[in-house]
């Protein structure tokens, strides 16, 4: 049986150690700062574009070329090895697509995954990939796994301004304008096919309101892992949304609070907080 490679792209919340360990495969996307491009990972770090936003710097994405995709693929296939690709929802960006394009126009073996997440969400799938093509697994039971792993995952974003949203043309400039006149927290969930506003609140405590009902779900299906990606949130509010989104039983739970990726930070804006939960059991539908 041929090796099996990983793939993703700079979106998914993988620690280097966890990178380094699986030997995955990250293709990094692209931010431009004041006419200036920069490539996630390699000509900009996090805490840097933290640094540009603090500064009022709004950047502007851009998904990977297709032939940052070719040459990956490529350069990992010409040993026979199959390529298994995970990108980040199709709903955020255009990526997933153009690892799509490419893996038709190359001759090795691609599978192209639309994992329907991103940042530690697209790492929950990318890590079981990684950790089952060691075992020696098939491409389609690895597939299958993934699917199984976003059945049981839910991303919620706390949004504590909108400045980046409106940059990035997702709420009109009035709606901004009005949100910081009253300063409006949101925050939004991202689903199958779509990004949802699911709560509305004029404060922090708003965002600490919705962890605690969101914690009472999982009173009888325990959180396996509970990420905190943000940006540039203080250490003392992560704190608190973690000892509220982690009841009893879920104590045990695996947890990581890091700075999200930068391409993440351009849509979300500072003091954002991915809540990302894995559970034991399938989340209800109307929550994916």
């Amino acid at each position: 049986m041929a090796k099996i490679k990983i793939v993703t792209d700079s979106s998914a919340q993988l620690t280097p150690k966890e990178i380094e360990e699986y030997d995955i495969h990250v293709i990094p996307l692209s931010v431009e700062i004041n006419g200036e491009n920069h490539v996630d990972g390699e000509t900009i770090t996090r805490q840097e574009l933290v640094d540009e936003l603090r500064k009022g710097n709004i950047p502007k994405t851009s998904q990977p070329p297709m032939g940052r995709f070719l040459e990956t693929f490529e350069q990992l296939g010409a040993d026979g090895s199959e390529i298994l690709a995970i990108m980040m929802s199709d709903v955020l960006s255009g990526t997933y697509q153009t690892a799509c394009s490419a893996a038709e126009m190359v001759k090795c073996s691609v599978t192209v995954i639309n994992s329907k997440e991103t940042d530690r969400a697209l790492s929950f799938q990318v890590l079981a990939a990684a950790k089952d093509a060691t075992e020696g697994k098939s491409v389609e039971e690895i597939k299958a796994h993934c699917l199984d792993i976003h059945k049981r995952t839910t991303t919620d974003v706390l949004i504590d301004n909108m400045d980046c949203l409106v940059a990035g043309g997702r709420v009109s400039k009035l709606a901004g304008a009005l949100t910081k006149l009253i300063n409006l927290k949101i925050i939004v969930r991202l689903r199958e096919n779509s990004l949802d506003v699911v709560y509305k609140g004029r404060s922090r405590k708003a965002f600490l309101k919705y962890c605690q009902e969101l914690s009472k779900f999982h009173q009888d299906n325990h959180i396996q892992e509970l990420s905190l990606s943000n940006v540039g949130t203080d250490e003392d509010f992560l704190e608190r949304i973690k000892e509220t989104m982690l009841p009893e039983g879920s104590k045990d739970a695996a947890y990581i609070a890091r700075l999200t990726s930068p391409i993440i930070m351009t849509h979300t804006g500072l003091n954002a907080v991915g809540v990302i939960t894995l559970t034991e059991k399938e989340e209800p539908e109307e929550n994916r």
